[in-house]
């Protein structure tokens, strides 16, 4: 049988979902010929779906190697090759590798639309990135610009309405970690002055998405439409103020908004930095987050608190007491992405568990699935000294929250600072010490924890971050006083007043419509 008689075969086991059998076929290519480049291709492809990370890297490394020259056979497939290439290397944090790899993707890829999509790719990678200045931004947002070429905007247009109509576009109408910050925007704005429409552009749904789109008074499925169509049904129904809640995030469909299809258009709450492109008037913030203004393109509305309301996902109560007390040593913890531990928050870390004797460190994420991936995860923090047995790495689950029951103290990361994962930990009662720069994606900690009254645990001061950590980790009996208080003290902060928020966004919809229309 001939090498590609038996990758055919590797194929269709990979179609039918039977990774091992397409695993032992790749192998007999790979020892007959080394150098059939599909096969290491479609290796990375079945790893992917066995959701280990570090072997898919290392298969797109050799088919990525084998590329010199790039013949008629594998053209088509390098530019999509280059993009999970650089995914993977914003997943094993590795983001600045990530941003040259997207860059490089783009240059070859058959369409703006897919261009414009891997540009998206790089710009999310370097939320993660501690040193990228406004310049770097604009280098990127130039970029995708370029790619928006075969986009002529429509003309402005406002109309004479009884309500304001606000569509939401977003692919993450479903359980998403969008959903628990927009939950009230979505649900709550005043039925008598506002007219809601939801654009999907998502093919995934749940119970979360049925909801919606049965208490919705309209909502419009544009997963199948090209950009310009979508454009042209937004128009068609007249909207006034079109809500982008995606940014640059997976499947966005920015270029939807590039057509220019409503009145105002408004970029936030799902992404944390300057979409970057003219076609958004507005980028929704608050006092905490607004920082360095010259990130973005847009001009901020300013909330005066939160801009976001957190809508929790469980009502699963916090343990009782914090696990120092029975385990006699306090326990730090991050239920980030991977993505987001830097080289400074691996070196800060170290200096904490230094700090405080006999003190272990959990982390938590989708990345630590496979052994290979633990151990890829174990070999980084070990390269910065930390003690692989003072560490513990846990896969995630669908029960995540149960799990802060075996943390005294979260420890955030920078300069991607959590949200979504800050708001968890202090709902089932313990407290975050966070670190925030300049841009709006680093200050997400000191919105959430002043508008929650904790205020005094986030710093600008890597410094003063380890010793804000090491003296929370040194007082159990506020760790106590915490673990009893923090979800009432959430539940009483702008954090989740869903009324007085909604007040706010809708005096501010009704404001900048007002500008427009002069």
């Amino acid at each position: 049988m001939e090498v590609w008689d038996i990758y055919a075969q590797a194929v269709d086991a990979f179609k039918a979902k039977d990774y091992d059998a397409a695993l032992e076929l790749l192998a007999e290519i790979k020892r007959r010929e080394p150098g059939y480049r599909k096969a290491y291709l479609l290796e990375a492809y079945v790893w992917r779906e066995l959701n280990n990370y570090v072997k898919e890297f290392d298969a797109l490394s050799k088919f990525l190697s084998l590329l010199n020259p790039v013949t008629p056979d594998i053209k088509d497939l390098v530019a999509p090759a280059l993009v999970l290439f650089a995914d993977l290397c914003r997943t094993l944090a590795m983001p600045e590798k990530a941003i040259e790899c997207f860059v490089l993707s783009s240059e070859l890829a058959p369409s703006n639309e897919f261009a414009c999509s891997i540009i998206s790719g790089a710009l999310f990678a370097a939320c993660a990135v501690e040193k990228f200045s406004v310049t770097d931004f604009r280098v990127l947002y130039a970029q995708y610009q370029k790619y928006l070429s075969d986009i002529k905007p429509c003309p402005r247009r406002f109309y004479a309405h009884d309500k304001i109509r606000v569509g939401f576009l977003s692919a993450d109408f479903f359980y998403h970690v969008i959903i628990n910050w927009s939950w009230a925007l979505l649900k709550k704005l005043d039925k008598n002055h506002f007219d809601v429409y939801f654009y999907s552009s998502g093919k995934k749904s749940d119970k979360v998405t049925n909801h919606l789109r049965e208490t919705a008074a309209h909502w419009r499925d544009i997963s199948a439409l090209t950009d310009e169509q979508a454009a042209e049904l937004i128009r068609d129904d007249e909207i006034d103020i079109l809500f982008d809640l995606s940014g640059h995030t997976a499947n966005n469909r920015l270029r939807v908004a590039a057509y220019r299809p409503a009145g105002v258009q408004i970029s936030g709450i799902g992404y944390m930095n300057s979409t970057g492109l003219d076609c958004f008037d507005y980028f929704l913030s608050d006092v905490h987050c607004a920082g360095n203004k010259s990130y973005f393109t847009e001009k901020l509305i300013v909330l005066p608190h939160s801009h976001i309301c957190y809508e929790p996902p469980t009502k699963l109560e916090p343990a009782a007491a914090p696990p120092c007390l029975a385990k006699g040593y306090v326990t730090f913890g991050s239920f980030n992405h991977f993505v987001k531990t830097t080289d400074s928050v691996l070196r800060t870390w170290k200096k904490i568990l230094d700090a405080v004797p006999n003190s272990r460190l959990i982390l938590k994420n989708k990345f630590f699935n496979t052994d290979d991936d633990k151990n890829f995860a174990f070999k980084r923090l070990k390269s910065f000294g930390i003690d692989a047995k003072r560490v513990e790495l846990r896969r995630k689950t669908p029960n995540h929250l149960v799990e802060y029951a075996d943390v005294d103290i979260a420890l955030d990361t920078f300069p991607y600072t959590g949200g979504v994962t800050t708001c968890e930990a202090l709902y089932m009662g313990v407290p975050v010490v966070s670190l925030y720069g300049d841009r709006h994606g680093s200050r997400f900690g000191l919105s959430i924890l002043t508008n929650v009254g904790l205020g005094e645990l986030a710093t600008n001061s890597l410094d003063e971050y380890v010793k804000l950590a090491v003296a929370l980790a040194g007082d159990w009996e506020l760790l106590q006083v915490l673990r009893k208080n923090l979800r009432g003290m959430m539940k009483r902060s702008p954090l989740m007043d869903s009324a007085s928020y909604i007040r706010n966004v809708e005096a501010a919809f009704i404001k900048i419509l007002s500008q427009a229309r002069r």
